[in-house]
Formats: C-alpha cells, sequence, structure tokens
C-alpha cells in the first residue's frame, strides 16, 4: 500500500535561495508516514495508547532536484521491510505535476515498549502487526 499525502511548500520552509531546505524533507516523510498508518486503521495515537513505540534509528534523504515556494508536491510513503522489531518506511516526493521524483528516502524504526525495549510486535501486539503488514508495497 502506498499513502499520497499533498504539500503547498510554505514559505517558511525555504531558505535564502528559494529553495526548500533540506531539513523539511524528514517534516514531510513523517507526513506521508503518519498518513499512512492511518490509512490502514492503526494510527501512531492507537499504537502509542497500547504502549508500542517506534524510535527513529536511521534517516536517509537522496536530493535529485529543488522545491521552491508554493509548489504542489505529494510525498508517498510505504513500508519497504517489516519485521516483528523493526520497521522500514519508503518515501518519494514528486511535483505534483511530474512522476520523476525530486527526492527519495527512508527511515528505519525499531519497535519498542515504553520502557524502549525491543518487541516482538507479531506475538505482543498481533492486529498491529497485521496493521504494518498492510502497509507493505507488495
Amino acid at each position: 500500500m502506498i499513502s499520497k499525502s499533498i504539500v503547498n511548500v510554505r514559505y517558511v520552509e525555504t531558505d535564502k535561495m528559494g529553495i526548500v531546505h533540506h531539513s523539511v524533507y524528514p517534516i514531510w516523510y513523517e507526513l506521508a508516514r503518519t498518513d499512512l498508518s492511518k490509512k490502514v486503521g492503526f494510527p501512531y495515537s492507537k499504537m502509542e495508547e497500547v504502549g508500542l513505540m517506534t524510535p527513529l534509528v536511521e534517516l536517509n534523504c537522496k536530493y535529485f532536484s529543488p522545491a521552491y515556494y508554493d509548489d504542489e508536491l505529494i510525498v508517498t510513503a510505504t513500508v519497504s521491510k517489516l519485521t516483528p522489531a523493526r520497521i522500514v518506511f519508503y518515501y518519494e516526493v514528486f511535483r505534483k505535476d511530474s512522476n520523476k521524483p525530486i527526492n527519495t528516502g527512508y527511515t528505519v524504526h525499531a519497535i519498542v515498549n515504553r520502557d524502549m525495549k525491543p518487541i516482538n510486535t507479531k506475538k505482543i501486539f498481533p492486529e498491529i502487526y497485521q496493521a504494518m503488514e498492510k502497509m507493505m508495497n507488495n
């Protein structure tokens, strides 16, 4: 499953050159990742209510072409890899009128309990693991 989130570049997200600052892309990744989890019926708020956390352990971002103020972008998110204790999300950022990505990236998240100890989601929270499996891009 792939989620598609629309982003209109705000002035505050650009630098002196009028280009979207590199630090903004991970924020857009989070927006798309959150939309994806809502789409499968298990938003982060539900996961956190039951004591499941997904802290970031790795971030990768590749820039191919700049985005500018007021550009309308589409940020996609999908799960590219899933284990009972780890989930990897893959992202692409496109201009609305193009099918060529201007940015790609991925984030790796541990799956832990409230004490930040890794857990086996498949055993402890099978319904959440099944929702995560629905996010996979098969």
